[in-house]
């Protein structure tokens, strides 16, 4: 006769089974094999990651804490799409919390830490060299990562990691070029250099600036959106003017 799991030890193992459910459907996400704007199926899922549907459930209620899917009643799960007003708004802040990392590290990081970072640009430059666009960018995620966790406040690395999320869909497309990745391996050494150097005011000015240098090309590959979303807002900026004349 087959004993039943003690009710603290099957919470454990449907816990971890959640995590790893999550963490599967995260990297999906991020990797762009589920794109923005797609429906995701809580029985195909579950067949598919040969796991009930209660993880899967479990999951997206998740995924939905930390930015990536959105919950419509009566219509599903989807992958959240950030509008590109919204994204401009979340390099703004990311760029004031990256400066932030920068200044803080330069006074108090570790050499453990500094030969931590220092390998993942290696990795990263060895990434380039080898065309692997896709290692890139999770090197990428994870150097920034580090770098936030490395201040050693968990509030700031949960808040962080969120706004990561949500940026994904545009980090990913800003490093779609191959042309692209060398200057970005660049930026990234000389965040490192500047923060060894023990200087907080190039240490917060390096890593803000290459902040606001992605945001300007996410700006770029999304153009032809920005502007269209532009004129909508310019007709009606000047009918409120003709009408305000017309009073």
């Amino acid at each position: 006769m087959k004993r039943e799991a003690h009710p603290t030890i099957a919470l454990l193992q449907s816990s971890s089974l959640t995590t790893v459910v999550q963490q599967e459907i995260e990297r999906r996400i991020l990797q762009g094999e589920l794109a923005p704007g797609a429906k995701l199926i809580e029985a195909e899922l579950a067949s598919g990651l040969g796991v009930s549907r209660g993880p899967v459930r479990e999951a997206f209620r998740m995924l939905e804490e930390a930015g990536l899917v959105r919950q419509e009643k009566n219509r599903g799960v989807f992958v959240r799409n950030i509008p590109l007003d919204e994204a401009v708004e979340i390099y703004d802040l990311r760029a004031m919390m990256d400066e932030a990392v920068g200044r803080q590290l330069a006074a108090c990081i570790t050499p453990e830490q500094l030969k931590a970072v220092r390998g993942m640009v290696d990795a990263m430059e060895k990434a380039v060299k080898a065309g692997d666009a896709d290692g890139y960018h999770l090197l990428n995620l994870d150097f920034h990562d580090k770098l936030v966790e490395f201040t050693g406040n968990r509030k700031l690395t949960a808040i962080y990691r969120r706004l990561i999320n949500e940026l994904s869909l545009f980090r990913r497309l800003n490093l779609a070029d191959g042309k692209l990745l060398p200057i970005s391996a660049g930026e990234h050494r000389a965040i490192v250099k500047a923060i060894a150097s023990g200087d907080p005011a190039a240490a917060g000015k390096a890593m803000r600036e290459h902040v606001l240098v992605s945001k300007d090309r996410t700006l770029k590959n999304n153009a032809p959106q920005h502007a269209s979303a532009a004129k909508p807002a310019a007709a009606k900026s000047a009918s409120n003017r003709k009408a305000y004349s017309n009073a």
